[in-house]
C-alpha cells in the first residue's frame, strides 16, 4: 500500500513518468512473485494513462491559449499582406511545422495563386499559380473540412497535377494539410500548413487547423472589406475634389461672364471689351464681321490660310460653336437671336480645354451683347423716336392723324393695337434699362421715354398681361436689382395713348403700394384694383355706392366710422379687439357698429355686402394717394405748345 500512495504522490506532484515507473519498477522487485505484483502492474498502467491524459490536456490548454492569442492578434488593424504574413507564421507556429502558406482561387483564370508564405525555401514564391481543380487544397474546399495527407507525393487518394507535385517536390514536403477559406457559402483560398517529414496529424491538430481557417477567413474578408472602403473613399474624395475643382472653375467662369457682360452693357467699346479678353485669355483676341474685315483687335494673332479660313467660317455657321484653326486660334460664332453678328478670334497663351472651351463661348455672348446693345442705341437714338412718344404724353390733342405720319415715318403704325408699360429699375440701374429699352423698342416696332426715373414703353401688343411679362422676363438677367413692371391698354388711337399710359403709372405705383417690388401686372392682372386703375371705370361711383354715407358722416362731424370698420374687419368681427386698437372702450365701438349700420343698412355684414364694403375700403385707401399722383402728373403735362411742330422739323430734316 505504501507504494501505492507514492504512485498517487508523484501523479498529485505532476512527476515526470520515468520517475513512476522507476518507483513501480522498484516496487515489483521487492514484491517478487506475490500477488501484490500484479497489482503494482496494473497501478503503473492506470498511472501512465492519467500521466497521459494529463500531458493532453495541458497541450491543449496550450493549443488553446496559442488560439486565443492567435485570435486577438487577427482583430488588430493591417493591411491584407500584413494580414496574411501574421497568419501564416501564426499557423505554421501553432501546429509546429515547417512552413505554411495562403492561396487564392482566381476563377477568371480557372487556377490559383500562392497570395503569401512562410517557412518555404524558393518554389513556393508569392505570384506561384497552380491549378485549384487538384491536391489537398480542392478536396478541402468541396468537403469544407480540413484535409491532409501524412506522405502527400505517395497519397494515391488524392488526385496529383504534375505543377503541383513538382512543387512539393521541389520544397521536399511530406506532411500536408489543407483548410478552405470560405465567407459566406463561397470559398476563396485555403490555407495551407506543411511538414518535410512524414507526419500524422491529430484530432487536435486537424480542430486546430480548422479554427484557424475560419478566423483567418473572417480577418481576410474584414480586410479586403476595409481595403474596398478605404479605395471607394479615396475615390469618392477624389471624385469630390475633381468636382469642387470643377465648380470652383464654372464660378469663376460665371463670374468673368457677368464682368464681360457688365463691360459690355456699361457704354465701354469694342476694343475696351476685347482688350479685357486678352487679358483673360492671356493671349490675343480680335473680331472680325462676316465678311472677315477687323472690327477690333488686342495683340497679334497668327495669319492663317485663306482656304481655312473659308472652311472654318463654313464650320463654325454650322457648328455654332468653337473651331480650332492650324495656327492655334480658335473661332468662335459671335450670335445673337440667331443670327450671325460677327466671328471671334481667340489665340490663348495657354491651351484651352474643359471649362474653358465653356470660356469662348462666354466671351463670344458678351460680345454679342455689345454689338447688339450698339445696334439699337444707333437704331434707336434717333430724337425723332423719343420726340414722338413725348408729344404724345405731352399733347394729346393735337391731330391723331399727324401723329400717325410722324409714326409711319419712323417705322411705327400707330394704328395698330399698342399697350403701354412703364418699367421702375431699382437700385440705380436706369442708365442700363434704358440703353436696353431703346434696343427692344426698336426690335419690337415700339417706342420709348425717359419718364421721372421711370421707363416707358409704347409697344404693338393685344395684350398688356403677357407684355409686361415678357419685358421682366427678358430684363430680369441684365439686373442685379428687381425692376417693377406696370402695362395698360390695348389702344388703337393716339389721342389715349396719355389716358393709358396713367394707368400704367397707377398700376405700377399699385404695385409698390401692395409690397410687390419687382413684380409684373397689367390692370387686368389687379382684379378689384383694375376698378380704380382704368379710366374708363367709375371707381369713385362705386365707393359712393358701397360706403358713401359712412365717409359724408365722417367728414360733417369728423368721426372714425371708417376707421371703425376698418378694424372690427381687421379683428375677424371681434369688438373688443376692435376697441383694443382703436383705444377706445368696446361700448364706444358697439355704438359706433349701431351708427353705421343705420347709415348703410341692417345687410352691411352680410357676406356679399361685406366683401364689397372690404374692397370699396381698401379702393378708398389707395385712391387719395393715387389721385394725387394723378393730379401732379397732369399738371406736368400742361404745358405750353411748342412754336413748331417737331413732325414739321423732322420733315424738313428728312
Amino acid at each position: 500500500m505504501r507504494q501505492m500512495l507514492s504512485v498517487l504522490e508523484l501523479l498529485a506532484a505532476e512527476a515526470p513518468l520515468t520517475d513512476i515507473e522507476d518507483l513501480l519498477r522498484q516496487a515489483r522487485k521487492d514484491a517478487g512473485e506475490t500477488g501484490a505484483a500484479r497489482y503494482l502492474e496494473r497501478a503503473g498502467d492506470m498511472a501512465a494513462g492519467i500521466h497521459a491524459l494529463f500531458s493532453r490536456r495541458q497541450q491543449r490548454e496550450s493549443e488553446l491559449s496559442a488560439l486565443v492569442d492567435t485570435a486577438r492578434d487577427l482583430i488588430l488593424p493591417y493591411d491584407l499582406d500584413a494580414l496574411l504574413a501574421t497568419i501564416t507564421r501564426r499557423t505554421r507556429t501553432l501546429l509546429g511545422l515547417d512552413m505554411s502558406y495562403i492561396s487564392f482561387r482566381d476563377p477568371g483564370a480557372g487556377d490559383s495563386f500562392v497570395r503569401t508564405a512562410d517557412g518555404h525555401a524558393s518554389a513556393l514564391t508569392v505570384g506561384y499559380r497552380v491549378p485549384y481543380s487538384a491536391g489537398l487544397g480542392d478536396e478541402a474546399v468541396k468537403q469544407s473540412v480540413p484535409m491532409w495527407s501524412a506522405d502527400y507525393l505517395a497519397d494515391e487518394r488524392l488526385r496529383h497535377t504534375r505543377v503541383l507535385d513538382e512543387v512539393v517536390r521541389a520544397e521536399g514536403l511530406r506532411a500536408v494539410i489543407a483548410a478552405p477559406l470560405k465567407f459566406g457559402e463561397e470559398a476563396f483560398g485555403v490555407l495551407y500548413a506543411a511538414d518535410r517529414n512524414v507526419r500524422h496529424f491529430t484530432v487536435g491538430e486537424v480542430s486546430l487547423m480548422s479554427s484557424l481557417g475560419d478566423m483567418a477567413a473572417v480577418a481576410i474578408e474584414k480586410t479586403r472589406t476595409l481595403e474596398r472602403s478605404r479605395a471607394e473613399v479615396l475615390a469618392l474624395q477624389s471624385e469630390t475634389a475633381r468636382v469642387t475643382s470643377r465648380l470652383n472653375g464654372l464660378r469663376e467662369q460665371a463670374e468673368r461672364h457677368a464682368g464681360l457682360v457688365d463691360r459690355a452693357l456699361g457704354g465701354g467699346s469694342l476694343g475696351v471689351l476685347v482688350s479685357g479678353l486678352a487679358e483673360m485669355f492671356h493671349g490675343a483676341v480680335g473680331v472680325r464681321d462676316m465678311e472677315y474685315r477687323p472690327l477690333a483687335a488686342c495683340g497679334t494673332i497668327p495669319e492663317a490660310d485663306g482656304a481655312e479660313v473659308r472652311e472654318a467660317s463654313g464650320r463654325v455657321s454650322v457648328r455654332r460653336g468653337p473651331v480650332l484653326l492650324s495656327t492655334g486660334t480658335w473661332a468662335v460664332p459671335v450670335v445673337a437671336g440667331g443670327e450671325e453678328l460677327a466671328v471671334l478670334l481667340v489665340h490663348p497663351g495657354e491651351p484651352l480645354d474643359g471649362p474653358d472651351g465653356i470660356s469662348l463661348r462666354l466671351a463670344a455672348q458678351s460680345v454679342a451683347v455689345l454689338l447688339q446693345t450698339h445696334r439699337g442705341e444707333a437704331a434707336a437714338a434717333s430724337p425723332f423716336r423719343d420726340e414722338l412718344f413725348e408729344d404724345l404724353l405731352a399733347a394729346p390733342h393735337r391731330s391723331a392723324q399727324q401723329f400717325v405720319q410722324r409714326a409711319r415715318r419712323l417705322g411705327v403704325d400707330l394704328e395698330r393695337p399698342h399697350v403701354v408699360v412703364v418699367v421702375r429699375p431699382e437700385g440705380g440701374a436706369q442708365g442700363r434699362v434704358a440703353s436696353w429699352a431703346a434696343a427692344y423698342a426698336r426690335r419690337t416696332g415700339g417706342l420709348r421715354s425717359m419718364q421721372n426715373g421711370c421707363i416707358s414703353l409704347l409697344l404693338p401688343s393685344r395684350d398688356s398681361s403677357v407684355t409686361a411679362a415678357e419685358v421682366s422676363t427678358e430684363l430680369a438677367p441684365l439686373l442685379d436689382h428687381p425692376a417693377t413692371v406696370g402695362a395698360a391698354g390695348p389702344v388703337s388711337s393716339p389721342a389715349l395713348v396719355q389716358q393709358v399710359h396713367q394707368e400704367a403709372l397707377r398700376c405700377l405705383d399699385a404695385l409698390v403700394s401692395l409690397d410687390r417690388v419687382g413684380a409684373h401686372a397689367s390692370t387686368e392682372d389687379l382684379g378689384f384694383l383694375g376698378v380704380l386703375l382704368s379710366d374708363d371705370r367709375d371707381a369713385a361711383g362705386f365707393i359712393a355706392a358701397t360706403i358713401g354715407p359712412v365717409l359724408d358722416y365722417d367728414a360733417q362731424r369728423s368721426t372714425e366710422l371708417t376707421r371703425t370698420i376698418d378694424e372690427y374687419f381687421a379683428a375677424g368681427g371681434s369688438p373688443r379687439r376692435a376697441a383694443e386698437a382703436l383705444h377706445v372702450h368696446p361700448n364706444t365701438v358697439s355704438r359706433r357698429l349701431e351708427r353705421i349700420t343705420e347709415l348703410l343698412g341692417a345687410d352691411w355684414l352680410g357676406p356679399e355686402r361685406a366683401l364689397e364694403v372690404q374692397v370699396a375700403l381698401r379702393l378708398h385707401r389707395t385712391h387719395g394717394v393715387l389721385l394725387q399722383k394723378k393730379d401732379d402728373a397732369s399738371g406736368q403735362a400742361t404745358r405750353e405748345e411748342p412754336p413748331e411742330d417737331p413732325a414739321d422739323r423732322s420733315s424738313a430734316i428728312a
